[in-house]
């Protein structure tokens, strides 16, 4: 058979939604609910699909429609890069072909001696500010704190709050103040062995930081993250207090509009864990990425929030990146999308077997979405 070429790309948008409300942020408003996504399916003209999602426009990915995939797509680097708007397709695509799990084709065992399927840690990330119509600074704590018994209850074993109250959403010293009482009140609802983190979304500064960190110094905070936007200045000083202190506490940082120098400061030992997100840069550059994290020992914990698709994204990154630390699990369903398989047990998720990234479409609600709010391209 002749060159293997992408003669289809169809679109579609589908629905999700959040078991729970998510609130504002440091900076921002409330998350909401509701989730809508861009999901693709590829095809190539030997028949083989690829499904994924996809955030380029409609014009970038019509330049794509009759592209070359051989060679386009390969466990080291990745998907090449003129065709990365549909690097999960394709990824996809490729590891169907070969009937075996993204995580797989990436080069790793997976299933260990025992014959278990990948178990990869995540964390619970959905301890927004849902607590701001609250008046009492202890009963919006016992919200948060319900919240996180809920995460509990669904298997998972580590959290990461938002803090920075102060920063936007409630005076200064009212919002700090209530950061502090939320953390020890997660803290007691999770149990003594669950790992913390917290996140302040660039709302506090380094004085903040130190007095949430010192307050909280019992509580056993796993790691810092975008406590203020990237300053190596800064960092070095909240790294040197720290150390000074005897608080194990890593900082972490790297989602959103990171610094061009987050690496190197990375390799110098300011910075712990580098959080890129796991769409955009995405999969390809996260390999190049990990592998300079690994002589560094620092720790990889892609970002991703708002698609629901990255859980289990992520989840097949992790076992390519040496250093990798934790899975964002961001609870919900979308409609349309099967992910069949995946399951939080003991703080961990549980991988399947099946062939790509393990998410089927539903063929008639995609082929309504494609109809009612998409577009199909053909060669």
């Amino acid at each position: 058979m002749g060159a293997m070429k992408l003669t289809r790309i169809e679109v579609g948008y589908l629905d999700g939604r959040r078991p729970r409300h998510a609130g504002r942020n440091a900076r921002l408003g409330d998350h909401g609910v509701d989730i809508r996504v861009a999901m693709a399916r590829v095809t190539a003209n030997d028949g083989s699909i690829g499904v994924g999602l996809v955030r380029a426009d409609r014009k970038r990915l019509a330049s794509l429609v009759g592209s070359d995939l051989d060679d386009a797509v390969d466990p080291v680097n990745g998907v090449a890069e003129a065709l990365r708007a549909l690097e999960l397709p394709l990824l996809d695509l490729v590891a169907r072909r070969e009937g075996v799990p993204v995580f797989r084709f990436l080069g790793t065992k997976g299933a260990d001696g025992d014959g278990r399927s990948l178990r990869v840690p995540c964390y619970d990330t959905s301890l927004y500010f849902d607590d701001l119509h609250v008046e009492d600074h202890d009963e919006a704590a016992a919200l948060i704190a319900g919240e996180a018994r809920e995460g509990v209850e669904r298997g998972h074993r580590a959290f990461k709050i938002k803090v920075g109250r102060g920063a936007r959403h409630m005076p200064l010293e009212e919002g700090t103040r209530r950061d502090i009482l939320v953390i020890r009140a997660v803290r007691e609802a999770v149990g003594p062995d669950a790992r913390l983190m917290i996140d302040a979304n660039n709302g506090y500064n380094l004085n903040l930081a130190r007095r949430v960190l010192t307050e909280t110094a019992d509580c056993g905070i796993h790691w810092l993250e975008e406590a203020f936007h990237e300053d190596a200045v800064l960092y070095r000083e909240l790294k040197d207090w720290l150390v000074r202190e005897g608080l194990d506490i890593l900082i972490a940082d790297g989602e959103g509009d990171a610094s061009p120098r987050l690496l190197e400061w990375a390799r110098e030992g300011l910075v712990d864990v580098v959080q890129y997100d796991i769409i955009s840069p995405g999969i390809s550059q996260w390999l190049a990425i990990g592998r300079e994290l690994e002589p560094w020992g620092v720790v990889a914990a892609p970002h991703h929030y708002g698609t629901i698709v990255g859980n289990y994204v992520a989840c097949h990154l992790a076992a390519a990146l040496p250093t990798f630390g934790f899975a964002e699990w961001d609870e919900g369903a979308i409609d349309g999308v099967r992910a069949d398989g995946y399951a939080i047990e003991d703080g961990t998720v549980v991988v399947p077997e099946s062939p790509g990234f393990g998410l089927e479409l539903e063929p008639d609600i995609f082929a309504r979405a494609v109809a009612s709010n998409g577009y199909a391209l053909s060669a």
